[in-house]
């Protein structure tokens, strides 16, 4: 029996059961009385997960998919089995991820995070607002140095190290440019505000937490906020757009597309703009693969990773070329 078999006791906390269940990505499908319901194991804070539970309820009182959480019988969102295993009980949805393939998905997507980002807000909580982007940059370009250096003195065996050490320089200099630009923008005033604001951000908006619901031409569910802090929210937005965007080799009238759509409900304003301008600059995806082979230190470096950085050294151009090209200018009106 697995863990998620277990799981399924903590049902009768809820005065529930299930009919059937389905195994999914890390979790279990209960079909209920309740309608569909999803069941997870639970490893973070509670403390946390109730302010996610305010911003839950708060989206969907406001007409909002969400998965928000089921109370047990006790008033508490996390119950525990008979070997002291947390789980929290999830509303879900009958439907599918969005299709990275489909311009329509992309685009229903998009909107749905502008709607979603007019709706998020909260009183400030100091212990959930996101580190500041130049700590951040800086940071990471610190440890681009230091696995620079680690390659250089053991001295690169593998492919993987021989593409980092070739392709480093010309990523480390977007990267700090990336930084100087930032310094010529209006950030820290901008988070500033968007902090006095309470603006929150879903921290991991991305296609597979996005459900096309079946029978809904319009409508789709947002589900995983996991992840949610206090930040500028155009950090959804770009998370969002990148990784659409790595799949069209940036394809600038596809993002044009989605920033229109955006802006159509949620404007997007001057300093937003220049944000965004900054983060589509900084070589992110370039820094996860090497701050992953450093932290993991593994002798055999997978195929797959060694993939995604040829595909990056491949696309360098057009993805540099793509960010001066699109936020070059701020545009009054798309």
């Amino acid at each position: 029996m697995s863990l998620y078999d277990y799981g399924l006791s903590t049902l009768a906390q809820y005065e529930l059961t299930a009919d059937r269940s389905a195994r999914t990505r890390g979790a279990l499908l209960c079909y209920t009385s309740q309608g569909l319901l999803i069941l997870r194991e639970f490893h973070g804070s509670e403390k946390k997960l109730k302010k996610q539970q305010e911003l839950l309820l708060h989206l969907k009182e406001c007409g909002m998919n969400t998965d928000y959480f089921l109370q047990n019988t006790q008033e508490s969102l996390v119950s525990k089995d008979k070997d002291q295993m947390a789980f929290t009980l999830q509303h879900w949805y009958e439907g599918r991820e969005c299709d990275t393939k489909s311009r329509d998905d992309i685009i229903k997507s998009v909107r749905t995070l502008a709607r979603l980002h007019i709706l998020m807000k909260m009183e400030p909580v100091e212990e959930y607002r996101e580190r500041s982007l130049r700590d951040e940059y800086l940071r990471h370009n610190q440890e681009l140095r230091k696995i620079r250096k680690f390659i250089r003195k053991k001295g690169a065996s593998s492919v993987f190290e021989k593409d980092y050490l070739a392709s480093v320089e010309w990523f480390l200099q977007r990267a700090q440019y990336a930084v100087e630009l930032l310094d010529e923008t209006e950030y820290d005033s901008l988070r500033e505000k968007v902090w006095r604001e309470g603006q929150v951000c879903h921290g991991e908006y991305n296609q597979h937490n996005v459900l096309m619901l079946k029978g809904e031409d319009e409508t789709a569910a947002v589900t995983n906020f996991g992840h949610w802090n206090f930040d500028i929210q155009m950090a959804d937005l770009y998370r969002f757009m990148r990784k659409i965007l790595e799949k069209y080799n940036w394809n600038l009238n596809l993002a044009q597309e989605m920033l229109r759509e955006y802006h159509r409900i949620r404007p997007i304003s001057k300093a937003e703009w220049q944000n965004l301008r900054v983060r589509f600059t900084y070589p992110e995806k370039y820094w996860k693969l090497a701050n992953y082979y450093y932290s993991h230190k593994k002798v055999w470096i997978s195929e797959k990773n060694v993939e995604k950085l040829q595909n990056l050294m491949r696309q360098r151009e057009n993805w540099k070329d793509f960010a001066q090209k699109c936020f070059e200018v701020y545009p009054a009106d798309f």
